[in-house]
């Protein structure tokens, strides 16, 4: 059992390597969960090779993004929300753990569901029986709870399932390709969407955009697995890795578009429903029927805890009264009851895209944030001042107003509103301002853009102390000669002085 919650870890217990953490960001993608979002291009209505060129556009913007994520975690030993009380404030960090919630849900949802599904259609299809409602929802408890208990026990074994996983999920995708090959038409066309058209940039971007999701979930989860590297690691190699973490993503990404293509041809009705779990197996030769079920069972197992783990970490220090184990247990208690209620109850595809146009409109800004942050400081970190909040004190050098950092907050929450209303998803979900530009979405621009500017801008009308930055002081930007509130213990409310 994993006895260490986000304190930060200890130079001695740093045992990890670089090739550890690829593994577990690559097995966190290599699954029957990136093959749903894989089917989306197809189901937004392109061609096959519209299709690849969408995801690829997506999964490549994504990584670069993402990859300065990664080098949080040595510096700072602990996970990439509570790193981010340098630029959000200790109290202010709750944005990193609210975003990791989020992702947390719908990847772990994504990855239930599609697992589930998949092993439930192949024993139908073996058995000739008919499944009903109770035996998808005990397969969904069944896999829920096995990654619930994995994220529980901890980081080494959490390795060791996709340590396992990564390699034999990857040839069962190998397997896959070479099954489905003969059925395989490399010109179908979809709707036909002349490229460059109107309708061809709606769609093409907003499969762009649910394929760059799938990187940018890792935002705020990349130090879960980074702060068991040594302090010197490098950080280009570090970066380097996450990238070509996300890279090999494209394998099952390149699965779901392909047989979503050999659904829509044969068994279009699935498309409707956007059942691409349904749509594979009734298309799948019986011979795919056993490594469809490993491959189920392996993915969702890799998916599930890269997503719950680091969910149930954070929330430990949001809930300072809870350990890691509890904390997990408490979030995947809610995660699993959430996973019932889309099921069961909303439409799945509009859940889907919800949730993904909500990850990136949220994480990309809080990203940006972050990397900005770390150029104007120089990678300079405080690691005991971000550690005050769970340890039930205030002030520090990370303290700023009352815990809160006004112009990280400020600029994520502008960010996110604005973005958030230019949100156009073919068919599903449309922000306020998201037919204004002709039914082209304009979010992710808006994600990049809008903090890059706001936040230096922020900077320089409001410097923070001198004090959080390091010998070199800052760069690019001015600082104040503020006095550091002392760390003490929190005053107690009126409430706990009666008591």
């Amino acid at each position: 059992m994993e006895t260490h919650g986000i304190e930060s870890i200890p130079d001695d217990d740093r045992t990890a390597s670089i090739g550890d953490f690829m593994r577990i960001a690559w097995g966190g993608s290599n699954s029957l969960a990136t093959a749903v979002l894989g089917a989306f291009p197809i189901i937004f209505g392109l061609s096959f090779y519209q299709g690849l060129a969408a995801t690829i556009s997506g999964v490549t913007l994504g990584a670069i993004v993402l990859a300065p994520m990664a080098i949080f975690g040595p510096i700072t030993g602990t996970n990439n929300a509570v790193s981010s009380s340098a630029h959000f404030g200790v109290v202010g960090r709750i944005v990193g753990s609210f975003l990791s919630l989020l992702t947390a849900i719908c990847f772990f949802s994504i990855s239930v569901w599609s697992s589930g599904d998949a092993l439930i259609g192949a024993i139908r299809r073996m058995t000739s029986l008919q499944p009903s409602e109770i035996d998808y929802a005990i397969a969904y408890g069944a896999f829920a709870l096995a990654v619930l208990a994995v994220s529980i026990y901890g980081f080494r074994l959490m390795l060791l399932v996709n340590k396992i996983a990564v390699v034999a999920a990857s040839a069962l995708f190998i397997m896959g390709f070479l099954v489905f090959w003969p059925n395989f038409d490399p010109g179908f066309r979809g709707l036909a969407f002349p490229t460059g058209s109107a309708r061809f940039w709606s769609a093409f971007v907003g499969s762009a955009l649910v394929a760059l999701a799938n990187p940018i979930s890792f935002g705020a989860f990349l130090g879960d697995w980074t702060r068991y590297l040594p302090r010197r690691t490098n950080p280009w190699r570090l970066m380097g890795a996450s990238v070509l973490a996300q890279a090999l993503s494209l394998v099952p990404f390149c699965f779901g578009l392909m047989t979503t293509s050999i659904i829509a041809s044969r068994a279009p009705a699935f498309l409707t429903q956007v059942d691409y779990t349904g749509g594979l197996i009734a298309v799948a030769p019986r011979a795919f029927f056993v490594p469809l079920m490993l491959l189920a069972v392996l993915s969702g197992m890799s998916t599930g805890t890269t997503s719950l783990y680091g969910t149930g970490l954070d929330f430990s220090s949001v809930l300072p009264r809870f350990s890691r184990p509890q904390a997990t247990l408490l979030v995947g208690s809610i995660a699993i009851g959430l996973i019932y209620v889309g099921r069961f109850v909303f439409d799945l595809t509009d859940a889907i895209t919800t949730f993904v146009s909500l990850i990136v409109v949220t994480t990309t800004p809080w990203m940006v944030i972050m990397i900005i942050g770390y150029v104007t400081r120089r990678g300079h970190y405080l690691p005991e001042a971000m550690q005050v909040f769970n340890r039930g004190q205030q002030g520090g050098p990370y303290w700023f107003r009352s815990g809160w950092n006004i112009c990280g907050v400020v600029t994520w929450a502008v960010s996110g509103a604005a973005s958030l209303s230019l949100v156009d998803m073919p068919g599903h979900f449309v922000g306020y301002f998201g037919r204004s530009a002709g039914g082209l979405d304009l979010s992710l621009i808006s994600a990049l853009a809008l903090p890059a500017l706001i936040y230096p801008l922020l900077l320089h009308l409001f410097p923070e102390p001198r004090a959080v930055f390091g010998p070199n002081g800052p760069r690019w930007i001015p600082a104040v000669d503020r006095p550091i509130e002392p760390v003490r213990a929190r005053s107690m409310s009126a409430m706990e002085h009666v008591r």
